[in-house]
């Protein structure tokens, strides 16, 4: 499947803003796993505004960052910028084409929550072409559904949503694809077939406005898709969120698990 640069049309400065980063573990896992020390070529592939990309770029001489919206590079970029960060190399491309992009030799690749937009398979093939021999290949998630158990919000959050875009979630022109295996599994069969799970849990408290934000950061739900009924939308969602917790504090735990995947 060919990642769909519409998916997340408008939802670009809210994903920037609204989404968690990514645990400090995380960069601390990588660096201690792959001994970087500043010499290492790394590639974010799907980095979104550098999520992930602007917290490794101090582990290493470059990221080589892609993604086929040039709404999110443009996110990162700015975040880039305003964080001091200058060895983060920002392309367009998509992952259908790895093998074109003229990439050097890598390093790390670490896939955060675009791995399930890709052809899994055929990027894990390309990445064993591409990568050196000690090289490996890092997918960060919220683990396996169910892996956490649903804020108390949600339910509440999707009934509304579901007013106005219907039940089955959408994504660009199209839905929202579910893997049909576990991340694990496609990593198994490929080249990268040694794979460690870490995970670590994040409580969260979110703000009313930071909770309405972050359901525009989603593909099912950007403003894009909204069109004409955002300010309903909004003003909907708002209310029923009050109705569900007057003091305006919206918790969660969020879980952060990270396959890395080498050869054996």
């Amino acid at each position: 499947m060919k990642t769909d640069p519409r998916a997340f049309v408008g939802a670009e400065p809210f994903y920037a803003r609204f989404r968690p980063w990514y645990p400090d573990g995380l960069f601390t896992e990588l660096a201690d796993r792959f001994a970087l020390d500043g010499t290492q070529r790394a590639l974010d592939l799907g980095c979104g505004p550098g999520t992930v990309a602007l917290p490794l770029a101090p582990l290493v001489s470059e990221v080589i960052a892609v993604d086929p919206a040039a709404g999110m590079l443009e996110e990162g970029r700015l975040l880039a910028a305003e964080r001091g960060v200058g060895n983060v190399q920002w392309r367009h491309g998509d992952s259908a084409a790895l093998l074109t992009m003229g990439l050097p030799p890598l390093d790390l690749c670490v896939m955060a929550k675009a791995f399930h937009w890709m052809n899994r398979d055929q990027v894990l093939a390309d990445l064993d072409k591409l990568t050196a021999p000690g090289a490996g290949v890092v997918v960060v998630s919220a683990g396996p559904p169910g892996t956490t158990p649903l804020p108390a919000w949600a339910p509440v959050v999707a009934e509304v949503r579901a007013a106005y875009l219907g039940t089955a979630r959408r994504a660009g022109r199209g839905f929202y694809p579910e893997p049909e295996e576990q991340f694990r599994d496609t990593l198994a069969r490929s080249a990268f077939s040694q794979i460690t799970t870490v995970s670590w849990d994040q409580p969260v408290v979110r703000s009313l406005e930071e909770l309405i934000g972050l359901q525009f950061s989603n593909s099912y739900s950007t403003p894009a898709q909204l069109g004409n009924s955002r300010e309903r939308f909004e003003r909907d969602l708002r209310q029923a969120l009050l109705d569900h917790d007057r003091a305006g504090r919206y918790e969660e735990t969020i879980r952060t698990e990270a396959l890395i995947a080498t050869r054996p």
